[in-house]
């Protein structure tokens, strides 16, 4: 079985969902620390004419010692509409911006406290439109344990120079019982295909390739959210081309 395991975004750019279509099951690992500079609670879209901005969900007390998954929505600010005005002021002239706003107002019609659902409910809306049928698994407690074991671990990765980021993927591996673990294209510094070998696991990157596309804007800003490839490409070409635009290495 081919898995890949990731931390649940916000609207991610086009090679988390290319990742997602490549493997049988893809977890949404939410047991980590948050990370303020990170891309659990903001992404980018483009500001029509001129050039890229952040779109982001207010976090009620940030902090880098906090889990994912205790991270909570500041929703005493009206954070959803202004999001969707910003997206409707710079999209409203996008050639398929009726096949994803409104789909966009039905995610933000929900109500999330945890910052992880809202997450976890855009990720599987926009697979769905993107028809990327696979295996979606959130982070329960059988993915927990993993993290008491890399502390027991601790003294032994110490010694083999094991890094735990890597510990943590073989764990999950071995409670999956899988073969095969794809990574996006950034991990080739962090892992070694030999030390997953060793564990009878075939260690694979994703390279997303170039696919340039009309924006609002001179010139092309590559992986964007999700959001400016839909309101650019649509739907179709976004799953039968854009999607499709990846390579194993």
């Amino acid at each position: 079985m081919k898995i890949a395991i990731m931390q649940p975004y916000f609207f991610p750019y086009i090679g988390y969902f290319q990742l997602i279509s490549e493997v049988d099951k893809y977890i949404l690992y939410d047991n980590l620390n948050y990370i303020k500079e990170g891309w659990v609670n903001k992404n980018r879209i483009m500001v029509a004419g001129q050039k890229e901005t952040y779109i982001s969900v207010p976090i009620d007390k940030k902090s880098s010692f906090k889990k994912i998954k205790d991270i909570e929505i500041d929703n005493s600010k009206p954070w959803k509409r202004k999001m969707l005005n910003a997206i409707f002021l710079n999209y409203k002239k996008a050639p398929y911006f009726d096949e994803l706003f409104p789909a966009l107002e039905d995610i933000f019609q929900g109500e999330f406290r945890y910052l992880k659902d809202l997450n976890v409910t855009s990720i599987h809306q926009i697979c769905r439109l993107l028809n990327i049928d696979r295996n979606l698994e959130t982070a329960g407690d059988k993915y927990y344990v993993v993290e008491q074991v890399i502390d027991q671990k601790a003294q032994a990765v110490s010694s083999h120079k094991i890094d735990p980021k890597a510990l943590r993927i073989l764990e999950i591996c071995a409670i999956e019982s899988a073969d095969t673990f794809i990574n996006a294209i950034g991990g080739t510094q962090l892992y070694s295909k030999e030390l997953f070998l060793s564990h009878n696991i075939d260690l694979k990157f994703l390279e997303t390739l170039d696919h340039c596309y009309p924006q609002s804007s001179k010139g092309f800003t590559p992986n964007l959210s999700i959001i400016d490839v839909i309101m650019n490409c649509g739907l179709e070409h976004t799953r039968e081309k854009i999607l499709k635009a990846y390579k194993l290495v």
